[in-house]
């Protein structure tokens, strides 16, 4: 079955950018001239999803604002002779389908999750963690559909990290089924000891419906949060799961400095930027 929806949870709160993101959504925080969502909206949109469902919260009425039409500043663009910049502002709208649901609590991914359920209907559905940034050449949920399409059921992405790191991610036990496939034995949710591998879990899913069941069955963790991780292990026992070690360099956006790692990474990228940004940053002690 295609997967035509993806689900973009950002509702949370981002305490590690605060004091700023008392005011600005996290995912709003721009990498060069672009939010940090929108990147993973243009990844989804060039593999082929259709809809956006985008899982917000009280103070996140700019993510929707800036997804939506304005008209007024088109028609001042317009008449400030700015055509190009009147189209980038427009399209704007036109990437996906946009809904929007409201998570009133944050009580963990896996409830955000649990809140897209009536917009995703019986259908496999993307995953998106905005805080990851992907820079690659095939978009990685284009990589993980065409896992899904070989295999079938729900495919994670994972990425190979020091297993003195292992503690900060969702860590899987898989056999290796294809190049760069694993059907997934086990995971762990940040462990602290004897990690079963160092393929951890990064920020984009493909999850078959069943997951919803799963998510309702799933003992809240600490804080009262229902973990995606934990709901996946539970997934394990009726249905098969994979990991798909992606292609690509991924920034940590969603840490001071992999978020100014990833600015630093896409300015380089721009051919505007690129000399005097080299230059500027041999000036530095």
């Amino acid at each position: 079955m295609k997967v035509r929806k993806a689900v973009f949870p950002a509702a949370g709160f981002g305490t590690r950018f605060l004091p700023i993101t008392k005011a600005i959504p996290k995912e709003m925080l721009p990498i060069v001239d672009k939010p940090l969502i929108q990147y993973s909206i243009e990844e989804a949109r060039d593999s082929g999803i259709e809809q956006i469902i985008i899982v917000t919260s009280r103070g996140k009425t700019a993510i929707e604002d800036y997804f939506d039409r304005d008209p007024e500043l088109e028609a001042f663009l317009l008449e400030k002779g700015k055509e190009e910049l009147e189209k980038r502002v427009k399209q704007l709208s036109e990437l996906a389908e946009y809904v929007y649901v409201r998570q009133k609590i944050a009580q963990g991914l896996g409830d955000a999750i649990m809140h897209s359920e009536k917009v995703v209907c019986d259908e496999p559905f993307a995953v998106f963690l905005s805080d990851d940034i992907i820079d690659s050449r095939v978009p990685v949920i284009r990589q993980l559909m065409d896992v899904y399409g070989q295999f079938g059921g729900s495919v994670l992405a994972v990425e190979r990290v020091p297993r003195s790191k292992t503690s900060m991610y969702g860590v899987i036990k898989g056999e290796k089924v294809a190049p760069g496939v694993y059907r997934v034995e086990d995971l762990v949710e940040k462990p602290k000891e004897k990690p079963p591998s160092n393929l951890a879990i990064m920020g984009r899913y493909i999850l078959t419906p069943t997951i919803f069941e799963a998510l309702k069955t799933t003992t809240p963790g600490r804080g009262g949060e229902v973990q995606l991780t934990d709901a996946i292990r539970n997934l394990l026992a009726t249905e098969e799961v994979y990991a798909c070690q992606f292609e690509g360099t991924r920034y940590d956006a969603g840490d001071k400095l992999g978020f100014i790692k990833a600015n630093m990474a896409f300015s380089m990228k721009r051919k505007e930027f690129r000399g005097e940004l080299r230059r500027f940053l041999k000036k530095l002690p």
